[in-house]
């Protein structure tokens, strides 16, 4: 039996208990608020965060877990039995965090594949939970690896953004296509794809989010679905709206979670995401 463990980064959003039954390793990237760094793994509790960052008179700002941190990670499983570890994390267009994870697997000398998930969030959590799914029962590092990769290509993220001002300030509006960095006040839906911020719908009010809605709805009609997830930051109630429109498109109950702090800092408040797996 192959004795594979799964490794991600906390940009993921994932239920607590859902990290513990299946035995996946978090390594938490890092928050600064004023003068003060949190790990983000401290942040998870339900609004923490968002209080945090409307005190804060500066943007707070994120940065990629250490390259030593990996290493000590890696390290610690391999002294633990791990033979080969699968790491997943979140795409490079927002992170740096799987080149750190390929110089700490360097570091460790440990046997690590280091994947790109090319998403975030639930999307990310779709490829991970799956993975260890599969590491759980013993399937090789390579099977798990080609499920995965099947995935990602299965996959739609949609982010929907109330403001434009925390995509500026760090720096994120350059890769943004198809916006002007002055139109701060209007509400933009993107999708995350190959690595890029793609605007599809940017409007004035709140009907900007429900044109999107009303297409998608189109679109989800006419196709095979597996499993959606919608995360918010702030605005729960227009995200159990959005489950209500999209739960009759798929038999699995749509898991509804606050995103965490890394996306939120890059989205602010208000924002949400949709994240699709096709069958």
């Amino acid at each position: 039996m192959s004795n594979v463990k799964i490794v991600t980064d906390s940009s993921i959003t994932i239920a607590p208990k859902v990290i513990e039954q299946l035995g996946i390793i978090v390594v938490p990237l890092s928050v600064t608020i004023g003068h003060t760094v949190y790990s983000d793994n401290d942040l998870k509790e339900t609004g923490k965060f968002l209080s945090l960052m409307r005190s804060s008179r500066e943007l707070p700002k994120t940065s990629q877990p250490p390259v030593g941190l990996f290493a000590q990670v890696y390290e610690e499983l391999k002294e633990k039995g791990s033979e080969h570890i699968l790491a997943i994390h979140l795409t490079h267009t927002l992170s740096g965090t799987s080149e750190a994870s390929r110089q700490g697997a360097a570091l460790a000398g440990a046997d690590v594949t280091v994947l790109d998930s090319m998403f975030t969030d639930q999307a990310m959590a779709f490829q991970v939970i799956e993975a260890a799914r599969l590491a759980q029962e013993g399937v090789s590092r390579e099977e798990i690896l080609e499920k995965v990769k099947a995935i990602q290509d299965k996959t739609e993220l949609f982010i929907g953004v109330s403001t434009l001002e925390n995509l500026v300030k760090g720096g994120r509006i350059g890769r943004v296509t198809g916006l002007l960095s002055s139109l701060l006040n209007i509400k933009v839906v993107m999708e995350l794809k190959d690595h890029q911020l793609n605007t599809l719908v940017k409007g004035r009010g709140q009907k900007t989010f429900t044109k999107w809605l009303s297409q998608l709805k189109e679109n989800l009609a006419e196709k095979e679905i597996k499993e959606i997830a919608i995360s918010y930051a702030g605005d729960m109630d227009f995200a159990q709206q959005l489950k209500a429109e999209l739960q009759p498109f798929v038999a699995q109950e749509i898991s509804v979670l606050e995103t965490g702090s890394i996306i939120q800092t890059h989205t602010g408040e208000g924002a949400f995401a949709v994240m699709i797996h096709y069958a």
